[in-house]
C-alpha cells in the first residue's frame, strides 16, 4: 500500500494559502448554499395563473409505517440474486419510517473479505432494500408487491488518481535523505497524462462508513412542477405517478483520510452499517453545500482537500468557538477591504515620507514577491496566485509614492533608478531608518542562512531554484515581523507617531485578532500558530507607543496637512468675523 502524503508536508506545502483564506472559504461556500437552497425553494416553477391546478403526487408510505430492510453487496451493479446469503450483509424488521428515536436508528458493524477482483480495482456495490413488514423485496417472490417495496443501489469503493513519487531529491546527493521518507504527489485526474506522460493509475479506496438515511418527506408536490433541486433524488412510481421514500447514502462526514486504500495485501476490511432517518432541510442542505464545494473547485477558489479541512473544522471543533468564528469570519473580509482602501487612500494622498520608513516598504515589495514566485512554482488555484499578483502589484506602487522612480536611458539596457525625496533625507528618518534597517538585517541574514542550510540538508527540493523560493518564502513567513521593527525604531527616536495610518492599522489589527481565533479552530503547525501570534505583540508596541507619544501638532499627517495651520487659519477667520461684526455695529 503506497504511503500517504505526511500530514505536516501538506500544511506546510499549503501554509502560504491557509492565512486570511480561510474566513474567506467558509463565507463563500455558506453564503453560496443558502443562496440555493433558498433559491431552490422562492424560485422553482410554478403554475401560470388562470391554468387548470396540476395533479399532485404523494408520499406512497405513511409515517411511523414499519419497514423491513435487506443490505446486500454485490461486484455487480445491477442486482438480482437475492437468494444469496453470502451477499447479504445485514437484515432488520419493523423500521418505523419518519419517526425519530432510537427506535428507527438501527447500526451494525462487520468486517468483509474482498475477492480478488476487487483488490485488482474491482468494483463493489451496496444494494439497499426496503420493503413494509410482511412483505419480501424480491421481484421474483410470489408475494411481491411493486407499491409496497423500493431500493437504491451505491458504490461503495471509490476511485483516485494514484499517488506518485515526487520529483524532490537532496541537492547535496545525500541517500539517506532520500531513502528517509516517501514524498507523494496526487496527480489531478484532469491533467490526462503525468508530467512523464504515462496515463494516470487509478486505485481503489473502501468506504468504511455506510450511512442509510431515509428522508423524512411528506410533501404534495405538483407532478409537472417538482422542485429543480428535487426531482433528480425523487424516485416516481410509474403507474401511479406517486413517489418512494428518497433513500440517501449520506458520506457527507466521510473525509477522505478515512478512506482505505485496496491492494492485493488486503484481506479484511472494516465496514460500519447505520441506517436511520433524515430531516427535509438538513437533506437539502448537505445537498446543496457539496453543490456549492463543486462550484468553487470548478472555479478554482477552492483546492482539492480543503472542502475536507472544512469539514474537520465542524467535526473536531468547539461548536460555541466555531458558531463565534463563523460570525467574526463575516467581519474578516469587511476589515480586509477596509484596511485595503485606507493604505490605498494615504499612500495616494500622502506628500510627506517624514516619520515613515522608506526601506520596509521595499523589503515588503521583495517579500511579497518571493510569495508570489513561490505559490507560481507550485500547484495553487487561479484565484489565490491572482490575489497574490495584485498585492504585489500594489507594493510596488507604494514604492513609487515612498521614492522617485527614474528610468536611466544612459547605458544600453533601460533601467529603473530609485531616489529617496528630499522629505526622508532631509531630517532624521533617514538616519534612524538606515541604522534600524542595519541590526536588524544582520539578524535576520543569520535566520535565513541557518534555515536555508538546514532546509538544504536535511528536505527535499525539485531544483535549486525551488530550494531558493522554499527557503526564502519560509523565511518570511517565520521572520517576516522584523520588517516591521524599523518603523517602531523610527517612532522611538522621533517621539511621535502622528505620521502613521491609524485607520488602516486599526483594521489590520482587528483583523489580527480574527486570526489569532483561526490559530485556534483550524488544524496548523506549530510554528504557523506563532507566526499568527508574533503580529499582536508589534501591534501592541504600536499602542503602547500611540499612549505614550502626544500628537505632535507641527507633523504633516497622512493628508499633507499640518495641525498648526487649522488653527492659523481658524484664528484667522475668527479674527476677520469679529471685525466685520464691529464695522456692522
Amino acid at each position: 500500500m503506497a504511503p500517504p502524503e505526511p500530514e505536516g508536508q501538506v500544511q506546510q506545502r499549503r501554509q502560504p494559502q491557509q492565512q486570511g483564506g480561510f474566513s474567506s472559504m467558509i463565507t463563500g461556500v455558506i453564503r453560496m448554499a443558502v443562496f440555493w437552497y433558498f433559491a431552490s425553494k422562492f424560485f422553482s416553477p410554478k403554475r401560470p395563473s388562470g391554468s387548470e391546478p396540476s395533479q399532485l403526487i404523494s408520499n406512497l408510505f405513511h409515517k411511523s409505517e414499519p419497514l423491513d430492510m435487506w443490505f446486500y453487496v454485490s461486484e455487480h451493479e445491477k442486482f438480482n440474486d437475492f437468494a444469496n446469503e453470502a451477499a447479504l450483509m445485514w437484515h432488520e424488521s419493523n423500521i418505523p419510517y419518519a419517526v425519530w428515536g432510537s427506535e428507527s436508528t438501527r447500526s451494525l458493524s462487520l468486517k468483509y473479505s474482498p475477492s480478488e477482483a476487487v483488490k485488482n480495482n474491482g468494483s463493489l456495490y451496496a444494494h439497499v432494500y426496503f420493503a413494509r413488514s410482511g412483505y419480501p423485496a424480491d421481484p421474483n417472490d410470489p408475494e411481491y408487491q411493486p407499491l409496497a417495496a423500493f431500493g437504491r443501489t451505491h458504490s461503495i469503493v471509490a476511485y483516485f488518481p494514484k499517488s506518485r513519487a515526487d520529483k524532490k531529491k537532496s541537492l547535496l546527493g545525500n541517500k539517506d535523505s532520500d531513502e528517509g521518507g516517501t514524498v507523494t504527489k496526487v496527480v489531478d485526474e484532469t491533467q490526462g497524462d503525468s508530467e512523464d506522460d504515462k496515463p494516470v493509475e487509478w486505485v481503489s479506496y473502501w468506504k468504511p462508513n455506510i450511512t442509510i438515511n431515509l428522508v423524512d418527506d411528506f410533501t404534495r408536490y405538483p407532478h409537472n412542477a417538482v422542485p429543480p433541486n428535487i426531482a433528480p433524488y425523487l424516485n416516481v412510481e410509474p403507474s401511479t405517478g406517486n413517489y418512494y421514500p428518497s433513500v440517501f447514502f449520506n458520506e457527507f462526514w466521510l473525509l477522505r483520510d478515512k478512506l482505505i486504500q485496496i491492494n492485493e495485501t488486503v484481506t479484511e476490511l472494516p465496514l460500519n452499517l447505520e441506517v436511520g432517518p433524515i430531516s427535509m432541510t438538513k437533506w437539502q442542505l448537505f445537498l446543496q453545500i457539496d453543490q456549492s464545494f463543486q462550484i468553487h473547485r470548478s472555479y478554482g477558489s477552492m483546492l482539492e482537500g480543503e472542502a475536507d479541512e472544512l469539514k474537520r473544522v465542524f467535526l473536531e471543533g468547539n461548536p460555541y468557538l466555531l458558531a463565534i468564528t463563523m460570525v467574526v469570519s463575516l467581519l474578516h473580509s469587511v476589515f480586509d477591504f477596509l484596511a485595503f482602501k485606507n493604505d490605498i487612500q494615504f499612500w495616494n494622498k500622502n506628500k510627506s515620507m517624514e516619520g515613515l520608513s522608506a526601506k520596509s516598504v521595499v523589503v515588503s515589495f521583495i517579500c511579497q514577491l518571493i510569495v508570489f514566485l513561490y505559490l507560481l512554482d507550485n500547484d495553487t488555484s487561479w484565484m489565490i496566485l491572482a490575489s497574490s499578483g495584485i498585492g504585489c502589484c500594489i507594493e510596488f506602487w507604494k514604492i513609487g509614492k515612498a521614492m522617485h522612480i527614474e528610468i536611466d536611458r544612459s547605458g544600453r539596457i533601460p533601467m529603473l533608478r530609485f531616489r529617496n525625496r528630499d522629505s526622508y533625507t532631509q531630517n532624521k528618518t533617514k538616519e534612524y531608518d538606515d541604522m534600524a534597517m542595519k541590526y536588524l538585517s544582520y539578524v535576520l541574514f543569520l535566520l535565513v542562512a541557518c534555515s536555508s542550510i538546514y532546509s538544504l540538508m536535511y528536505e527535499r527540493h525539485r531544483s535549486w531554484y525551488s530550494w531558493i523560493l522554499s527557503s526564502l518564502t519560509s523565511c518570511v513567513y517565520m521572520f517576516g515581523f522584523i520588517m516591521m521593527c524599523p518603523q517602531l525604531f523610527i517612532n522611538y527616536k522621533l517621539k511621535s507617531v502622528a505620521h502613521l495610518p491609524w485607520r488602516q492599522m486599526t483594521y489590520k489589527f482587528l483583523n489580527t485578532i480574527i486570526d489569532d481565533l483561526f490559530a485556534f479552530v483550524i488544524k496548523m503547525p506549530t510554528l504557523h500558530r506563532l507566526s499568527v501570534f508574533r503580529d499582536d505583540v508589534i501591534f501592541l508596541i504600536y499602542v503602547y507607543q500611540r499612549w505614550i507619544y502626544p500628537v505632535d501638532k507641527r507633523r504633516v499627517n497622512e493628508f499633507g496637512f499640518v495641525g498648526e495651520d487649522d488653527q492659523v487659519a481658524e484664528g484667522a477667520e475668527v479674527t476677520a468675523t469679529k471685525e466685520e461684526e464691529k464695522k456692522t455695529n
